[in-house]
């Protein structure tokens, strides 16, 4: 997995750089929400390392990248998630990638991961292990209640592992493919905020030792 550094080549971005852990220009592009970042060494990676701040109470948890914003087009990111020491029983290790970021994180569409439930006994909890909500109007709770099923789905996971991920949006539809699989494990047809250019935001959710690497972009042209 090669480390990424900042560029731009025709219409491709790469715009997350670690050139080392004691480096601070990764931590340069990031507009934190809520949650602390450090540069670290993971599992033979350098990446970014985010934790939720005490106070933070809801989704909206971010660490916002800046540069080129995206509107239609992909990105592509490798992540690692897993419960923190200590965590709260339900914790996931919930981990995952935010797109169409509006300003100070007021409004954006996720999709993240339940990294725990991927190999779970509970064929349940398996099939929760990808989730889409748009903040603050769809959290999880409200999709899973008036929509059971809908925004959630099976995929193969393991807490702790390096997972790429990768995201195709097209207007009101977003694909999410995991560890370089031909076919997406979750579709959404109908995002639920119009189809604007945003932002990318980090995402962890409660209770979650997140790690990130190697953030590509690709709008459409």
């Amino acid at each position: 997995m090669a480390n990424a550094t900042l560029f731009a080549a025709g219409a491709i971005f790469a715009l997350l750089a670690v050139p080392s852990p004691s480096s601070g220009q990764a931590l340069d592009k990031l507009q934190l929400h809520k949650v602390r970042a450090v540069t670290a060494e993971y599992r033979g990676n350098k990446a970014i390392h985010l934790t939720q701040t005490p106070d933070a109470q809801g989704e909206d948890t971010l660490a916002i990248v800046t540069g080129p914003e995206l509107q239609d087009g992909s990105l592509e990111v490798d992540l690692a998630g897993a419960p923190a020491p200590g965590a709260f029983g339900d914790a996931r290790g919930f981990i995952g990638v935010a797109f169409r970021v509006q300003p100070n994180a007021a409004k954006f569409e996720l999709l993240y991961l339940r990294p725990t439930n991927g190999r779970a006994d509970d064929q349940l909890r398996r099939n929760h292990a990808t989730q889409y909500i748009s903040f603050p109007d769809w959290p999880w709770q409200r999709t899973r209640k008036e929509t059971p099923g809908l925004y959630e789905s099976y995929t193969d996971l393991e807490p702790g592992v390096w997972t790429k991920v990768r995201i195709v949006l097209a207007g009101a539809k977003a694909r999410l493919y995991v560890r370089g699989a031909e076919q997406p494990c979750l579709i959404v047809n109908d995002l639920k905020l119009p189809p604007l250019k945003g932002a990318i935001g980090l995402w962890t959710g409660p209770g979650t030792d997140g790690y990130f690497a190697n953030l590509r972009v690709t709008p459409q042209e």
